[in-house]
């Protein structure tokens, strides 16, 4: 390009470049990028020209050359695919009439703060210092899949910005539901060597960062994703190195992690999440270090946690939903603290129904930190459930176990079955004692010992071999031996049980 065909807009660009000086066409520093279509000759540069730049100028000795751009309306298509541009790129609060074509390209550095664009193409892009979108706004897809980063700022950041509806004939609120079919982030396989931060960011449309290895954290603090028909964030396989931040999240749509690789914290403190009718965290198949949704608010949609690995699963009550899938996961510690009958209700909530390794794994934890009684209580529970899988004639052995000893596990109940009906029996036949068989040879008449020798099948006391009673005493007398005898059972089968779990 011949240097006479530049506008006076242009020239003093071509000029500032090769000394890395900045060129600001703004009147003002709050004015608004997206304005820009209107924005006339005097701001406006060719894509054309900012590329002959960045290919083809060399920096004057002892300076460094770079683009430095603030305000500009640029038109045409800014096409660097496959290039290699040695000079970094900074556009602040631009007006990109097209999206730029970045794909196969390598850059040292491109910042885009502030900037308005229809769209960006960037498919396996290079850059070795860092890719700045910061509080953006791009209507359409932000293609990255296969980018190799260094870092990537997409702090405060809007995409696919659904154009107002202007047909009153069209609703609102569909028209919008079919703009956010379309992905507004696509960084599927990319390799960022720090960090993702995309604190604040607001994207109308699926995000997309299936594959992708961050050797950092990912950032999501008070983002807002809007895909309310599937899935906003489709993360699955990725891999932080460090955590996954996302407090006070707002998710309208599924939040996909299954096979992530997350060893700190999976942070989703405060967070709303939402997909009535289907799963709104799915999470399967993960090793996380610490989960959190402290505070979150009640989870509106189905949690899939199946075979996943979490160290510490920070999650109250209220915030699960009435369906959950938790067959396979593994947890070391549980938050916050509370007694175990509190968390039982979470395991009937099971899609699956019944699952013994759920109640195993509960038991365990509450082992983990000494708490045997809440151990205790969730097996307790494990069998009241398993006892409702049964057929009705082999459930009546299980509620007589229940009753008199709990399973084995509150072994003091059948002392006080014990002491009650002895207290009965006692009382009763001292009031009306039985009559002896042999007068003669009969010892003195103790009612204790009488109804301790008709409960206690195995210790004889010679009270029962030389008393007789008559009439309703005789049918107590029946009713003592036969309670002594299911005591005597289910309280062996409860120690048999406890041995085995030994």
């Amino acid at each position: 390009m011949e240097f006479n065909d530049l506008t006076p807009a242009e020239r003093r660009i071509w000029e500032a470049f090769p000394r890395g000086e900045g060129v600001d066409f703004r009147e003002s520093s709050d004015e608004d990028p997206g304005e820009g279509a209107s924005w006339g000759p005097e701001r406006t540069v060719r894509a054309k020209v900012l590329r002959s730049l960045l290919l083809g100028s060399v920096a004057r000795p002892g300076e460094v050359a770079g683009l430095k751009l603030k305000g500009a309306r640029v038109t045409g298509t800014l096409d660097l695919k496959y290039a290699t541009v040695e000079h970094p790129v900074r556009m602040r609060s631009c007006h990109f009439e097209r999206p730029p074509d970045l794909y196969g390209s390598q850059l040292r550095a491109l910042v885009l703060t502030g900037s308005v664009l229809p769209g960006l193409t960037a498919g396996t892009i290079r850059v070795d210092v860092v890719l700045r979108l910061s509080c953006c706004r791009i209507a359409g897809p932000v293609r990255l899949a296969g980018a190799r980063l260094s870092g990537f700022f997409l702090n405060d950041a809007e995409l696919g910005v659904p154009a107002p509806v202007e047909d009153p004939e069209v609703d609102p609120e569909a028209a919008q539901a079919a703009h956010t079919t379309e992905p507004a982030l696509q960084l599927n396989h990319a390799e960022i060597a720090t960090d993702l931060w995309a604190a604040g960011l607001v994207a109308h449309g699926q995000v997309r960062i299936n594959g992708a290895v961050v050797a950092g954290q990912v950032n999501l603090d008070d983002a807002e994703l809007h895909t309310p028909r599937g899935t906003a964030l489709h993360a699955e396989t990725l891999s932080v190195g460090t955590d996954l931040r996302a407090m006070r999240l707002r998710a309208h749509g599924r939040v996909n992690l299954s096979g992530a690789r997350i060893p700190g914290q999976l942070n989703l403190a405060y967070a709303r999440l939402s997909y009535p009718g289907g799963q709104a965290l799915r999470a399967s198949s993960c090793v996380i270090g610490e989960l959190w949704l402290r505070e979150a608010s009640p989870i509106q949609g189905a949690v899939n946690l199946r075979r996943t690995q979490v160290d510490l699963l920070h999650v109250p009550q209220e915030v699960w939903p009435e369906s959950v899938h938790i067959d396979g996961l593994t947890y070391r510690s549980l938050a916050p603290s509370m007694p175990a009958v509190q968390r039982l209700p979470l395991l009937e909530r099971e899609e699956s129904g019944y699952l013994p390794y759920a109640y195993e794994q509960l038991a365990a934890s509450y082992r983990t930190v000494g708490d045997e009684d809440g151990a205790r209580t969730v097996q307790l529970a494990k069998l009241r459930r398993l006892r409702r899988t049964l057929p009705p004639h082999t459930r009546l052995w299980g509620v007589l176990q229940d009753a008199t000893v709990g399973y084995g596990f509150r072994p003091l109940r059948a002392a006080v079955w014990l002491t009650a009906l002895l207290l009965i029996g006692a009382v009763a036949f001292a009031l009306n004692p039985p009559p002896p068989l042999k007068a003669d040879e009969a010892p003195g008449f103790n009612p204790v010992f009488y109804t301790l020798d008709l409960m206690l099948p195995i210790i004889g006391f010679g009270q029962e071999s030389a008393f007789a009673p008559r009439g309703g005493y005789q049918w107590l007398s029946y009713l003592l031996i036969v309670a002594g005898w299911l005591l005597a059972t289910t309280t062996a089968a409860g120690i048999s049980r406890a041995l085995r779990r030994r």
